[in-house]
């Protein structure tokens, strides 16, 4: 997932990769985009809580089992 901040240089909403230490910006430039962004991030933040909860039941029940 691309993480978004503002472009110290042109102070826009950019995302920030990261290749071999440089850390490089590039500008998003529609709203509708940074907003579904956003949500993507949520949703993703949403799926990866439940995928845990999920493993977490799973080692109980293999220990139970055992």
């Amino acid at each position: 997932m691309s993480k978004v901040a503002k472009c110290p240089t042109c102070g826009s909403n950019s995302k920030i990769k990261e290749i071999d230490g440089k850390i490089s910006y590039e500008a998003v430039q529609d709203d509708e985009a940074f907003k579904k962004i956003g949500q993507l991030k949520k949703a993703m933040e949403k799926f990866k809580a439940k995928a845990e909860q999920l493993q977490e039941e799973l080692e109980i029940l293999k220990a139970e089992t055992k």
